[in-house]
């Protein structure tokens, strides 16, 4: 759990399909409201797939290190955001907000929670992967309706999230981002009562 970090860095060895296979069982288990499944996953291969999700990266992440200034924007742009240059292994992972499974049940009033059954199926994913020493990194700076157009998705398909799979370069409990000055952890956990 404590070394569940977001890898950027990657050897470029690539990731057994069995191991990966055993990280998708790990998904399917994850519960999901209503038992909608609403999950859909795309295993992004294509040189020219890559290349178009590489390029919304980049785009986004130039408008990104425009919202910064002086220290901070130098700061960020020395920042490692994406693995996905070296990633064996990209997810891009949806959520189908127009599944008829699981017939609306808890989506009705709460349709967001189909989104959040995809979050948790992922950390799922994240923690079986762990487990085997593969690291994972959830690339979140994207145009998600560009991706979506670009990868060619349905209708109704959400964007939840870019994954990046592979062997780490190396291992830290630290968060990559506290370890550059980004960031910090609390000390301690947000909890009230009421």
């Amino acid at each position: 759990m404590r070394w569940r970090r977001d890898v950027r860095r990657f050897r470029p060895d690539p990731v057994p399909e069995a191991l990966l296979e055993r990280g998708l069982r790990a998904f399917r288990l994850a519960p999901s409201v209503g038992l909608s499944e609403p999950w859909r996953i795309l295993r992004v291969d294509s040189p020219r797939s890559r290349a178009a999700c590489r390029a919304n990266f980049r785009d986004c992440n130039t408008r990104a290190l425009d919202g910064y200034e002086g220290d901070r924007a130098a700061l960020y742009a020395r920042l490692k955001l994406s693995g996905m240059d070296e990633a064996p292994v990209h997810l891009a992972v949806f959520c189908d907000e127009t599944t008829p499974k699981g017939a609306g049940l808890g989506a009705a009033s709460m349709p967001e929670t189909r989104a959040y059954s995809v979050v948790g199926a992922i950390i799922h994913l994240w923690l079986a992967l762990r487990a085997e020493g593969v690291g994972l990194g959830w690339v979140s700076i994207l145009d998600p309706d560009r991706l979506a157009r670009d990868l060619d998705v349905p209708e109704g398909w959400g964007f939840i999230g870019y994954l990046c799979i592979g062997w780490p370069e190396e291992e830290d409990a630290v968060p990559e981002l506290e370890r550059a000055g980004w960031e910090h952890r609390l000390p301690s956990l947000h909890l009230e009562r009421r």
